[in-house]
């Protein structure tokens, strides 16, 4: 078997996110019926649960950072799939070192394209470009 990719491991993170997001699902019942469902490669697992928990452990000062980058968008009132982009992407690219900066915001940005609306794009690269700048 070999390993997801990470921007398939983002997906399944992005996809869990927005679920407990818009749900209320318990993240962890989540992530366990996912990993069982999909099984996969060990690797792969790790990456999608330290992703994960490293956006929940850090979500108070992650969603402080979006406020303060996007302050005429008040996080509840931000797209589901923009919010948990922007999430991920400041997760891996402030508090974490397993992705550069620029790693992180390309992938965000790719990932709105697919998942996003129209304007999803243009706005997860503007809020990561500006955090960007501070890093």
């Amino acid at each position: 078997m070999t390993t997801l990719s990470r921007r398939e491991t983002r997906i399944a993170a992005l996809q869990i996110l927005c679920e407990v997001d818009s749900v209320g699902h318990d993240l962890s019942e989540v992530v366990e019926r996912r990993v069982a469902d999909d099984a996969p490669p060990f690797a792969s697992e790790q990456f999608l649960r330290n992703l994960l928990g490293g956006v929940f452990d850090k979500s108070e000062e992650i969603d402080r950072i979006i406020s303060e980058f996007a302050p005429n968008w008040p996080i509840l009132q931000m797209a589901t799939v923009d919010r948990n982009l922007l999430r991920m992407a400041i997760y891996e690219m402030v508090l974490s070192s397993d992705a550069p900066p620029k790693v992180a915001i390309n992938e965000a940005v790719e990932l709105a394209k697919v998942f996003g609306s129209d304007s999803s794009p243009k706005f997860v690269n503007g809020v990561l470009g500006a955090v960007m700048e501070t890093v």
